[in-house]
């Protein structure tokens, strides 16, 4: 199989921000041999690691021969083709500055955090602390309901007028229902209302256990006729199973307070959306 079969413009757009223009070096490679040369330009070691790390996963040297000749091969395609495109102007257009400058930023961003936060990883109280805050904000119910989903209101309104007359819901749901549920009588399975559009999470938290809706609901999906079926406790999740979300989210919160700081220090000038572009039309004095 071959791992490397990757867009050649998304690969020149992941390298472009690391690229270097032919003739310029860094000590580092200077003494390197480059692992190719595409019309004069060096492709170093160390952007074929970088190429392998970010498409396979891998070091290079983790891979066989066959998959790095095809790693190898790709990057060569993906230099090429970012040559013709800097010969047809293409790296000069508006579209391609600024994707040029967006990915530039992204990869700073990144450097940045993964540098400030080598010596401030997230401890084991900050994990506790954060997942007793997590689960305090968790819904604490749960609800079993099931649902009829039709295009208008009449045809939810006939369907409520049927099971005041001892229709059985399941029957209903199955003949009528738009939604995928009907196969299962119309059984959405337990969920939070987290889970749901607010319209329906409010109709389903407002019902007793086998009641129905007593007008249909809208949502952006349809009208629904809801009968909740039943509700339990919500159990948090264990904290080993969250583990790594939760240490993803404490260093998000770390590093999030450093780009704060470094924004409150910088100096920053905010041209309003209604003025007119460099270069164009000023708006005319009132008469």
């Amino acid at each position: 199989m071959n791992i490397f079969r990757v867009s050649v413009l998304g690969t020149a757009l992941l390298l472009a921000a690391c690229a270097q223009k032919p003739g310029q070096s860094t000590m580092a490679d200077a003494s390197a041999k480059p692992v190719a040369t595409v019309n004069g330009q060096a492709l170093s070691s160390a952007q074929f690691d970088f190429f392998i790390k970010n498409v396979a996963g891998k070091k290079a040297a983790e891979l066989n021969a066959e998959q790095r000749t095809q790693a190898l091969d790709t990057l060569v395609r993906a230099e090429v083709v970012a040559q013709q495109g800097e010969k047809d102007g293409l790296d000069k257009q508006s579209d391609t500055v600024s994707s040029l400058a967006l990915a530039r930023l992204q990869i700073m961003e990144q450097a940045v955090m993964t540098n400030y936060l080598k010596g401030r990883k997230a401890t084991d109280a900050e994990l506790k602390a954060e997942y007793d805050t997590q689960v305090a904000a968790l819904p604490k119910v749960q609800y079993r309901a099931r649902h009829i989903l039709v295009k208008t209101k009449e045809e939810a309104d006939k369907i409520i007028a049927q099971l005041a007359k001892g229709a059985k819901f399941e029957t209903l749901a199955a003949a009528q229902s738009l939604d995928g549920s009907k196969v299962n009588g119309g059984d959405l399975g337990w969920f939070s209302s987290a889970n749901m559009v607010k319209p329906f999470a409010d109709a389903v938290a407002a019902l007793k256990k086998g009641q129905v809706t007593p007008a249909p609901v809208q949502t952006e999906y349809g009208w629904h006729v809801i009968r909740l079926d039943d509700t339990r406790e919500s159990a948090p999740p264990a904290f080993d199973t969250v583990k790594d979300k939760l240490t993803q989210i404490v260093e998000s919160k770390k590093f999030k307070a450093y780009s704060d700081g470094l924004l409150a220090a910088a100096k920053v000038v905010k041209t309003p959306a209604s003025a007119p572009a460099a270069g164009g039309p000023a708006t005319p004095p009132a008469q």
